[in-house]
C-alpha cells in the first residue's frame, strides 16, 4: 500500500507539472490586420456576413481560424508569429478572391509581430459618389454604379436600397426603414436617386444613419457604400 501510495503521490506530481507547463505557454502577441481594397477604396459589407478562413500548419492544428470582415471591410487578429494561409471561401463577398468566379486562392501571410497586410479584390461592381441627406422628415440618397467586372464572371444588378437605422449597422436585419428600386427599372446606372420616409423614432434621437446597398443577382452578400450618420 504504500508503494502504491507514493506512486499516486508522484503521479500527481508530474501531471501537476504537465499542467504549470502547458499553462505557462506565452499567449499570441502579433496583431494580424488589414482591409479588403479595389484601387485603393475599402470594400464595404454588411455586419458579420462575409467570412475568411486562416490556418496554419503545424501545431497540431489542421483546422481553420474562421471570422468574418468588419462592414469596412477590416480584419483583425492575435496570431502567434508564424506563416499562415488565408482563404476566403468559394460564394463569399460580392467580389471575385483571385482570377475565377469559383476560385479558393491562397494567400500566404507571414506575421512577425504586429504585421497589417490589405488586398486588393475584383469587386464586380462599385458603388461611386454616394450622397446622403436629411430634410423636411425623409432622407435622400444618390449614387452612381460602375461595372468592374465585365467578363463571364460579370453579375447584373438585382436591386438598390437605401437603408435607415438608429445604429451604424443599417442593412436589412437592422432598419427602420428602407426604399429599394429593382434592377429591371434602373434606367441610368450614373444616376440613381432613392428617399424613404423617417419614422417616429423611440426613444428618441435627433440623428439617423443611413447607406445604399447593392444587391446582384446570385450573390447573396451585397456591397454597401459607408454609412453615414445625418442630424435631423
Amino acid at each position: 500500500m504504500k508503494i502504491i501510495f507514493q506512486y499516486i503521490i508522484v503521479l500527481a506530481g508530474a501531471l501537476a507539472f504537465m499542467s504549470c507547463e502547458k499553462d505557462n505557454y506565452e499567449p499570441p502577441k502579433s496583431q494580424l490586420t488589414g482591409k479588403l481594397m479595389y484601387q485603393g477604396t475599402p470594400l464595404n459589407f454588411q455586419y458579420n456576413r462575409v467570412s475568411y478562413e486562416l490556418y496554419q500548419d503545424g501545431f497540431g492544428k489542421t483546422g481553420a481560424l474562421n471570422s468574418t470582415f468588419t462592414p469596412e471591410g477590416e480584419f483583425s487578429q492575435l496570431l502567434f508569429n508564424g506563416t499562415y494561409k488565408m482563404v476566403v471561401p468559394r460564394g463569399q463577398g460580392p467580389f471575385l478572391w483571385g482570377s475565377a468566379a469559383d476560385s479558393q486562392d491562397t494567400v500566404v501571410i507571414n506575421v512577425n509581430g504586429n504585421t497589417n497586410m490589405d488586398f486588393e479584390v475584383l469587386p464586380f461592381w462599385m458603388i461611386r459618389n454616394p450622397q446622403l441627406s436629411a430634410g423636411s422628415g425623409n432622407v435622400t440618397g444618390t449614387c452612381s454604379l460602375e461595372q468592374i467586372v465585365t467578363d463571364a464572371n460579370a453579375k447584373t444588378i438585382e436591386s438598390v436600397t437605401l437603408y435607415l437605422s438608429k445604429t451604424v449597422f443599417a442593412s436589412s436585419d437592422n432598419n427602420i426603414a428602407i426604399n429599394t428600386i429593382e434592377g429591371n427599372a434602373i434606367t441610368d446606372v450614373n444616376n440613381i436617386s432613392l428617399n424613404a420616409a423617417i419614422p417616429t423614432l423611440v426613444p428618441a434621437q435627433n440623428y439617423v444613419f443611413a447607406r445604399i446597398g447593392v444587391k446582384l443577382a446570385g450573390v447573396d452578400d451585397m456591397l454597401f457604400a459607408p454609412v453615414q450618420k445625418l442630424n435631423l
